[in-house]
């Protein structure tokens, strides 16, 4: 899919200053960075004595994992996996072999409402692109059958992968900015850093520690129908959290009067329709992977819709959310709420079982 357009950006704010006070053994740095990457804009933050070097690690990771996992790069391990689609395995680099496990993994865990696989329904529809249309409900069908994570094979003695249906494709977007967040707070810790943000576009973060003042970082969620500056759904404090937004604004087009957007449910080839315009995940540190986790099931969430989705992170250890539905209202876990403030009075909170 060509995603060198026009992109509507989840915007969140970061409140607190960045000024650190105290002394140290070693000198304190403050650095920060941004720049383009995997179509988006890429901001790293670090305080530490070593945090130019964390930064600028940072974003050599994000350069690599870039190259092995955009599907419109015809070199990456993605498009190779492709290439092959009913032909053979493909040996991949590890950190790409562990984007596609556990992307099957979580396939399993919400029955194929979340799937890597959907990149012909993708590439039918072209959201996003000047060729953008509603295809006909024919070849919907007809792409359909080429869309089942089940047919992801996996060879773990060699890190090798392989789609076992012709005209299969992987997409990785909504895994890989979660998993760089993964590998950059990885290479903060080996760096001493104690208080930083990593935020990818602003739909996957992770917050390191306490901002400068000792306060959680503050985040505050875009509006879903709003793109003034300043104003946001609300604001969420975290601290040492991963934290993913997904929404129906940030690649769509208006047909008839109805939204047509990039989040599709695997199982009927359409824009998901469950009565959800953005949702937020929360996940702690503490969990593995958190940041490619939250990036998945903020894909996943939006498609299982508000029931299902909060029941569903009920579930999972250190996970809380916020699901925003068209009418206004406002679901969220206990943990997510607790932590939850200034909520735009255009909105309302529903009631949760």
């Amino acid at each position: 899919m060509n995603r060198k357009i026009v992109i509507l950006p989840i915007i969140m704010c970061i409140c607190g200053a960045l000024l650190l006070t105290g002394c140290s053994v070693l000198p304190q740095q403050e650095e920060k960075k941004s720049g383009i990457a995997m179509d988006t804009t890429v901001s790293l933050y670090a305080s530490g004595s070593e945090a130019k070097a964390a930064v600028e690690e940072g974003f050599q990771k994000i350069h690599e994992i870039d190259l092995l996992a955009n599907m419109m790069n015809p070199d990456s391990d993605v498009s190779k996996i492709n290439n092959a689609a009913g032909k053979s395995f493909v040996q991949v680099d590890p950190q790409v072999y562990e984007m596609i496990k556990y992307s099957v993994l979580y396939s399993q865990k919400t029955n194929g409402k979340f799937d890597i696989s959907v990149g012909p329904i993708s590439n039918l529809w072209q959201i996003g692109t000047p060729n953008q249309h509603i295809p006909s409900p024919e070849d919907i069908k007809n792409t359909l059958p080429k869309v089942n994570y089940k047919n992801i094979k996996l060879r773990p003695e060699d890190h090798s992968v392989m789609l076992m249906q012709p005209g299969m494709a992987i997409d990785l977007g909504s895994v890989a900015k979660g998993y760089c967040v993964d590998q950059i707070v990885k290479i903060y810790q080996k760096h001493h850093i104690k208080s930083g943000l990593i935020n990818m576009g602003s739909s996957s973060m992770y917050a390191i520690g306490m901002n400068s003042k000792g306060n959680p970082w503050s985040i505050g969620i875009k509006h879903p129908r709003s793109d003034t500056e300043g104003e946001y759904l609300g604001i969420e404090k975290i601290t040492d959290k991963a934290l993913s937004t997904a929404g129906d604004y940030e690649r769509y087009f208006i047909q008839d009067g109805k939204r047509y957007h990039l989040i599709f449910d695997p199982q009927t080839g359409v824009p998901a329709e469950t009565g959800i315009m953005s949702d937020t995940i929360v996940i702690d540190g503490s969990v593995e992977h958190c940041g490619m986790i939250t990036d998945i099931l903020s894909t996943a969430i939006f498609v299982l819709g508000p029931k299902d989705g909060i029941a569903f992170i009920n579930s999972i250890k250190g996970a809380d959310c916020e699901i925003t539905g068209k009418d206004g209202s406002i679901y969220t876990t206990k943990g997510f709420k607790n932590n939850f403030s200034d909520l735009n009075p255009q909105f309302h909170f529903a009631e949760t079982e």
